[in-house]
């Protein structure tokens, strides 16, 4: 069998990067001093990474994140934010999403909320978790679209399997009984299975009379705040620049 033939059925077979390793040793006269298990162990180390590499790829664009240039090494512990040090790299490791926990970011427009989540999301996708980034009311808006073309329960299986579902403008405004509904339908499936992201202006406190409907109410919170961590970002002057002018990114209207 020929070179250009193995490396011919390796391409057909789907290995493409042992493929290119194969015909970078074969050109490269330094190889030849390595042995036949050191030669295929590189050829296999490289196929290795390369899948490791796509499939981290195909995970970030997946995601959908807001902010995918979002990194825990880069966060912002400056300006009064009060951010702890130890708690972030506790979550960054993501063993909230192993052990099927939530995590509630708190802050005022333009402290990072986002920013932050991407951050956790980036790391999740690290890790090899899927995950999803959505806005709540685009969500809300995609449950409805969802019922009209007879996708709702495609949608909703998708929402109950990803791993880490961060959702961000949460309770920025009032829901309806239909979007309540839906809501505690989403969290009840998540429920000590996968973990989501919250982020949101307001303290669970304040999302009991956005949500509305008490006994509903009564289950999402209960569904959500005894099993979460918790990061609230302050800012303690009025001097204290917006994070997305320190991260540059441009503010978009109604954007927490």
């Amino acid at each position: 069998m020929t070179n250009e033939t193995t490396i011919r059925k390796l391409a057909e077979m789907r290995l493409p990067a042992m493929a290119d390793g194969l015909r970078r040793q074969i050109e490269d006269p330094s190889f030849q001093s390595l042995s036949f298990e050191e030669r295929i162990g590189l050829l296999i180390d490289q196929e290795y990474s390369s899948r490791k590499n796509h499939r981290l790829e195909r995970l970030i664009h997946s995601a959908g994140f807001d902010q995918p240039q979002a990194s825990v090494a880069d966060i912002n512990y400056g300006g009064g934010r009060q951010l702890d040090k130890g708690m972030i790299a506790s979550l960054a490791s993501c063993n909230f999403i192993r052990e099927a926990h939530n995590l509630i970011i708190m802050g005022a427009t333009g402290t990072g909320k986002s920013y932050l989540a991407c951050a956790f999301g980036m790391e999740a996708c690290k890790n090899f978790f899927s995950v999803r980034y959505v806005r709540l009311p685009e969500l809300l808006y995609e449950l409805i679209l969802s019922r009209a073309d007879g996708s709702y329960q495609k949608l909703m299986k998708a929402l109950r399997k990803v791993d880490l579902l961060i959702l961000d403008e949460w309770m920025l405004v009032s829901l309806n009984e239909t979007e309540a509904r839906d809501l505690l339908e989403i969290i009840h499936a998540r429920h000590k299975k996968s973990s989501t992201i919250f982020c949101s202006q307001f303290a669970p406190a304040g999302w009991h009379k956005k949500i509305g409907e008490e006994t509903i109410a009564d289950a999402i919170l209960d569904r959500i705040v005894h099993d979460s961590y918790s990061i609230e970002i302050l800012g303690d002057s009025k001097d204290d620049h917006s994070m997305r002018e320190v991260y540059g990114i441009h503010a978009i209207p109604g954007k927490v």
